[in-house]
């Protein structure tokens, strides 16, 4: 999709904040103003030669007009909605700001990276309480086949867990490296586990 004309309104408004207040105006009364604008199109159209044509022409750009004028009033209340409910929920809405591309790209860049990174946290410290779990199983010497396939099941939500969080992070969070080779630390460590309990069963 060519933006070159998205971005060139936006550096034009950014260039004229005098025209605020037109703007403003027009937002309150332009109805009123696009209303005899269309009453005098019509009228002017009615004398032409080709007056269906251009009374077509005014009709379904009017329509056109006014659809679209409904269309943003509908989507910036949505917006607002949406925003409010957010915050009600102590959440961080995110509204990217259309005066240029870089910045509003880096700021959710950098929130989605950061939303992923907590999650990898959250991974890590659960890698943790996984080993020390088996250590204190071997620790005890408890080497039961019951035990075994409880850890087996615990280490299959890791590996789940972790396919989940590395499919989310499309970006590469920093932690994301590290969440890959604690996983396969818990899968040694499971697999030790494992030998010892058959070997105590060889017994």
């Amino acid at each position: 999709m060519d933006r070159s004309a998205y971005w060139w309104f936006n550096r034009l408004a950014d260039r004229t904040p005098w025209a605020l207040g037109t703007v403003v105006a027009y937002a309150k009364y332009g109805i009123g103003v696009f209303a005899v604008l269309l009453l005098a199109t019509w009228l002017v159209s009615r004398r032409r030669p080709d007056a269906a044509t251009a009374l077509a022409g005014v009709v379904w750009g009017s329509v056109a007009a006014l659809g679209s004028l409904a269309l943003n009033q509908v989507v910036g209340h949505a917006v607002a909605r949406a925003v409010e409910l957010v915050e009600r929920a102590e959440g961080q809405p995110l509204v990217v700001d259309v005066a240029g591309p870089e910045t509003s790209l880096a700021a959710l860049e950098a929130l989605f990276t950061a939303e992923r990174e907590e999650e990898w946290g959250e991974f890590l410290a659960e890698c943790d309480k996984y080993e020390a779990e088996l250590a204190s199983e071997v620790a005890k010497q408890k080497f039961t086949l019951a035990e075994l396939d409880e850890e087996e099941q615990s280490h299959e939500r890791l590996r789940r867990w972790h396919r989940e969080l590395r499919g989310r992070d499309l970006l590469g969070a920093p932690s994301a490296p590290a969440g890959e080779r604690r996983l396969k630390e818990c899968a040694e460590a499971l697999e030790d586990y494992a030998q010892r309990v058959f070997q105590a069963r060889g017994r």
